[in-house]
């Protein structure tokens, strides 16, 4: 859970750790982090829930004509970053929930929303959804002006022991930095493809595992910096190779318990764990708009690169959609693993959660698991097996997204346009996109 902190604190660590300048995080709707910095001067304002900013120019949020917001920091996700500004200070960071002039919470806010979520959870006499992510990510060599290119600084693979080069060391400062600030790194490796790596932290509630993503993102990106490396969460960036998934590990607790255990039922799930599954793959579909939420998503969403592309699950096998891993009591879960890390965490959980939480509701078990490599079943078998394939396109995930009330009610009603309008402008700019593949392919025509 995340840790106890207060004002006085932050007050302390601020002269403790020479911190100048204090970063207020917080989240739009495509999932971006930004920020307000203000000078340790507005301590007691930071403390006290009284820093403006200009809503109207962050995606999502409001119009001209209602665009003051102010930033109600968690004080739980107090985190001195391990860098200092131009003068030696450090720079102390707090994500911040985002409300309006009369305190009340942004509806547009996604992290808002995913509280609202979590109450819902809550009043069903659940204690937690906790969520354990692995976000995959690739690191690219700097160009002389300081510009990402696409020549990878190692050609290793799955797990291989590359001591040496610059993806293995910066990949260790990236952890050792992490912990500097709190995380607890269990793991970090080198991933299928050309210079992709995998970093993974510690599950927690679902908020708190949001906030460290994007904490983490932050983090990832600045290290990589510092190596001269360039750090990418797009979901697929080189052609052929495998791409960036963010394998989404979800628990429900209740009473201090594992509520998805049960060591007599089969792959020791309880009801109430087959219930949840079955709500996430019955609303697969319109989650998949929020999981894999841009164009290139949908390069990642194809055969051949371990990415799943069938709405189904599965305990030992990797080719459905939802796994089960082996594992203790409080370890039993659901590993979704469509997700890519290009998606809103806040978005993500919420759709995730909403959907589970109906299919407790409505107490609806799951079809069969399924036990054969679907990439290798016929179309003709898939049918009479009853698995239907995920989105092919951003553009068919949206219009999923748009036939179900459920996703949309776990977005709210702000939220969930907002969303529609910022996905519809970027399919419709890559629809009339000119590539140098249909160049290749049609200027002899």
């Amino acid at each position: 859970m995340a840790k106890k902190i207060t004002a006085d604190d932050i007050r302390k660590s601020v002269i403790d750790d020479d911190v100048r300048f204090i970063r207020l995080a917080f989240t739009d709707i495509n999932g971006t982090l930004k920020a307000v910095e203000v000078p340790t001067s507005q301590l007691d304002k930071v403390l006290t829930n009284d820093v403006r900013f200009d809503g109207s120019s962050i995606d999502g949020f409001v119009r001209l004509e209602e665009s003051d917001m102010i930033l109600f920091p968690d004080f739980s996700t107090w985190s001195v970053l391990p860098w200092t500004d131009s003068r030696g200070g450090k720079i102390g960071c707090l994500i911040c929930s985002v409300h309006t002039t009369d305190g009340e919470p942004f509806e547009g806010d996604p992290r808002n929303n995913l509280k609202r979520i979590e109450k819902q959870m809550k009043d069903m006499g659940f204690s937690a959804f906790d969520i354990g992510f692995e976000a995959e990510f690739h690191l690219f060599k700097l160009n002389e002006k300081g510009d990402w290119t696409t020549e990878v600084p190692d050609h290793a693979s799955y797990f291989d022991l590359t001591s040496n080069d610059e993806s293995a060391s910066c990949r260790r400062d990236i952890v050792e930095t992490l912990e500097s600030i709190g995380f607890e790194v269990e793991a970090a490796h080198h991933e299928v493809g050309d210079g992709q790596q995998e970093i993974d932290f510690k599950f927690d509630d679902a908020l708190a595992t949001a906030d460290r993503v994007q904490t983490f993102k932050m983090i990832v990106r600045e290290i990589a910096k510092k190596h001269g490396l360039f750090a990418t969460f797009m979901a697929k960036p080189l052609q052929g190779q495998a791409g960036n998934g963010m394998h989404t590990n979800m628990s429900l607790f209740k009473d201090g318990k594992n509520a998805f255990y049960d060591k007599n039922n089969e792959y020791h799930l309880s009801n109430t764990a087959l219930y949840f599954l079955n709500g996430i793959l019955e609303h697969a579909r319109a989650i998949t708009a929020v999981a894999n939420p841009t164009v290139n998503s949908y390069k990642r969403l194809i055969p051949g690169y371990e990415a799943p592309v069938y709405i189904s699950w599965a305990s030992k096998n990797r080719s459905p959609m939802v796994r089960v891993p082996s594992a203790e009591e409080v370890n039993t879960r659901l590993e979704m693993r469509s997700a890519d890390p290009t998606a809103n965490p806040y978005l993500l959980l919420a759709a995730c959660l909403e959907a589970g939480l109906d299919g407790i509701k409505r107490e609806k078990m799951p079809m069969d698991p399924v036990t054969c490599n679907l990439f290798e079943v016929s179309e003709e078998k898939r049918n009479e097996m009853g698995i239907k394939p995920l989105p092919s396109t951003l553009h068919n995930a949206l219009k999923a997204f748009k036939e179900d009330k459920l996703i949309q009610e776990a977005l709210g009603e702000h939220l969930t346009q907002s969303f529609i309008d910022s996905k519809e402008l970027e399919w419709a700019q890559y629809a009339e996109t000119v590539s140098d593949w249909e160049r290749n392919r049609y200027m002899g025509y």
